[in-house]
């Protein structure tokens, strides 16, 4: 049960008779009815009511809705409460004046008057005749999309006004009706009238529905003992639901946590033992290099691509076991931008056009189409641009920090998709090893590698953040040996199955 349903629960059993118990010396409901028939009376003999006012139609047995204390009585509405709208009409406004007040300057409890339009002096005393707001009143929302939002006028949020389409709750007679309880009860009944509004583009609840609905009416005494108890309950709700909200808040967040808390244990060398007889890294490195060499040779690779910047004991931010190496991201992968294209390109339609994915389509490590994707001609597209599986592309320039350097591994060849120019592809030196850009792909959403995206993030102008690809290749990694990435990654594969369940 969330806070809601509990005070909706609250306010249910407080109308039923259930929430407080009933004292047998309370002056009974009846008495009451007597009072308020003989205020009435006076008021049609002053001419402030007509006749009719005070007739009113019978209860049948079948639409009483549950049963009701001893010394309760059902009511009609309008029996005890003098129940208006306000104004039908549209007056002209004005800039400066009386603020007519209806269902839109409504924020739920409370006014709202930032869009409050306002009346002349003249068409506010004509309105006010009709249904002038006093302290005590209730003003109840009843039509558009917030019927049931109401505010009980005190001397706090009192001012003159008008009102326009809204409900006005007045007392007959004071000790009759205790205002706070009845705006208890309509509480309660906000779904229900909700459910019973009609209209097209904006639905709302009549006067006369309002009217001639039923209402529980206790002794006055127990009227206040009720409020007292919904009065000492709802803070405790409120804080229930704080609470309520906070553990699914924790909910929500602990699986990314506990992933991240994974992913963290797995670079620092902490979720897999060590196997002292695994080939180091170092000699992951010494392929790597020879690779690059023969790319040289071959020229493929320019010999500045050979170079590496020394590493500082400074920049080391933790201790890695034996046999692990820290590297440049540039010592394992090269770079290249996505396609890049104009209009023109985009005019020309095809039967088997280029999917072009960009930053929005990398989601936490993996990837999506969407429907608004840019199609392009595959005669724009060069087969380098083309997704080749152990590639691993990142979004270097978003408009949101959160997302700066996001990354999604290829796992096999697309002959239809590309990334854009505002995306990289990482391209691996050493195409022999898929694991290696598997665990990449994991290193690329651990909390390190996103501080060190932030700590080198430009913005550009008012929209974009970028990564400067220098400093990209230039980042520090931890290396295991290939054995021990192995064991990591299917470790993470294994633990990250178990932490989806906790979602479910």
């Amino acid at each position: 049960m969330n806070a809601q349903q509990l005070r909706n629960s609250i306010l249910q059993e407080a109308i039923q008779g259930r929430l407080v118990p009933q004292d047998p010396t309370d002056e009974p409901a009846s008495v009451l009815l007597q009072r308020i028939r003989k205020e009435k009376e006076r008021l049609v003999k002053e001419g402030k009511l007509k006749k009719k006012d005070l007739e009113s139609k019978p209860i049948e047995n079948d639409e009483i809705p549950f049963e009701i204390p001893k010394g309760w009585e059902w009511v009609r509405m309008s029996c005890v409460i003098d129940l208006r709208d306000g104004t039908h009409d549209s007056p002209k406004y004005i800039e400066n004046g009386y603020p007519l007040i209806t269902s839109k300057d409504f924020n739920k409890t409370s006014f709202d008057l930032s869009k409050t339009k306002y009346i002349s002096r003249e068409d506010y005393e004509q309105i006010i005749q009709r249904s002038k707001v006093d302290v005590g009143d209730i003003l109840f929302s009843m039509i558009w999309g917030n019927i049931g939002n109401q505010i009980l006028v005190t001397k706090d949020n009192y001012f003159d006004m008008a009102i326009k389409n809204v409900a006005l709750y007045k007392q007959y007679a004071p000790d009759i009706v205790f205002n706070k309880y009845l705006y208890y009860f309509l509480e309660s009944s906000i779904s229900r009238y909700q459910s019973i509004a009609f209209g097209g583009a904006q639905p709302f609840v009549a006067l006369k529905t309002l009217r001639s609905d039923l209402f529980p009416l206790p002794p006055l005494a127990e009227q206040r003992r009720i409020v007292a108890k919904i009065e000492e309950l709802l803070p405790l709700v409120e804080q229930y639901g704080k609470a309520q909200a906070e553990l699914e808040d924790l909910n929500r967040s602990l699986p990314e946590k506990l992933k991240k808390s994974v992913l963290q244990e797995a670079i620092q060398g902490r979720l897999v033992p060590q196997d002292p007889t695994d080939e180091p890294a170092s000699v992951l490195l010494q392929r790597i290099r020879k690779e690059k060499e023969r790319l040289v040779k071959e020229g493929k690779l320019k010999k500045k691509d050979l170079e590496s910047k020394t590493i500082e004991d400074d920049e080391i931010p933790f201790e890695i076991p034996e046999g692990w190496e820290w590297c440049r991201l540039g010592n394992l992968v090269s770079n290249q931008t996505g396609l890049s294209y104009n209009k023109d390109n985009l005019r020309k339609k095809v039967d088997n056009p280029v999917r072009v994915l960009r930053g929005g389509n990398i989601k936490n490590g993996s990837w999506c189409t969407k429907p608004d994707d840019i199609m392009i001609s595959p005669e724009f597209v060069k087969k380098a641009n083309l997704f080749l599986q152990k590639n691993i592309f990142i979004t270097p320039a978003v408009t949101s920090l959160e997302h700066l350097g996001k990354t999604a591994l290829i796992c096999e060849d697309h002959k239809d998709i590309v990334a854009g120019g505002f995306v990289l592809y990482l391209i691996p030196y050493y195409r022999q090893e898929d694991i290696l850009m598997k665990y990449l792909s994991y290193y690329f959403q651990t909390s390190s590698y996103n501080k060190f995206c932030k700590s080198i993030a430009n913005k550009s102008g008012q929209a974009f953040w970028n990564l400067s690809r220098q400093s990209l290749m230039n980042h520090l990694l931890p290396l295991p040996p290939l054995s021990e990435q192995r064991r990591i990654v299917a470790k993470i594969e294994e633990l990250f199955a178990q932490i989806d369940k906790l979602k479910v």
